[in-house]
């Protein structure tokens, strides 16, 4: 065969040019990495008493940025089930975020894919990824009658 056979026969791939990151990456935290005075900290922090909102309509009206850092609606950080911690604008305190509750983005309606990976720190193509996903899974329990129980 010809090379020039080939190349007719090759698939052509448009390539677009690659979007700079605005912000850093996000930062994980191994549990097996951090440091013994932060495994301290840490242990006094679940030790402190405070009042953590319960439900949402508890902290609907509450103190913004939310100070509430462990809460699972909290964009500053994920903490991940083998225990390593995602800080997701590792750059940023959390006073210095624009958004800090998930629940509150959510409430608010009509963000587009580019928002939502601005708000998360994550690429417009990951967001649609884990919208693709979240559809799936939605459609796989209309199937199996489990979402009834929701609707009006």
């Amino acid at each position: 065969m010809s090379s020039s056979h080939d190349d007719e026969r090759r698939v052509r791939r448009i390539t677009r040019p690659r979007r700079k990151r605005t912000r850093p990456k996000s930062k994980t935290i191994a549990p097996r990495r951090l440091t013994r005075e932060e495994i301290r900290v840490q242990q006094e922090l679940r030790d402190f008493d405070y009042q953590k909102p319960r439900s949402r309509s508890d902290c609907r009206h509450g103190l913004r940025p939310c100070p509430f850092v462990s809460c699972k609606y909290h964009l500053y950080l994920d903490v991940k089930e083998s225990g390593a911690i995602k800080i997701n604008f590792p750059d940023l305190d959390v006073w210095e975020l624009e958004e800090t509750c998930a629940l509150d983005v959510a409430e608010r309606g009509g963000v587009t894919l580019e928002e939502v990976g601005e708000i998360m720190n994550l690429t417009r193509e990951r967001i649609r990824q884990i919208e693709v996903h979240g559809l799936i899974k939605l459609q796989m329990h209309e199937e199996s009658g489990l979402l009834e129980e929701y609707l009006d």
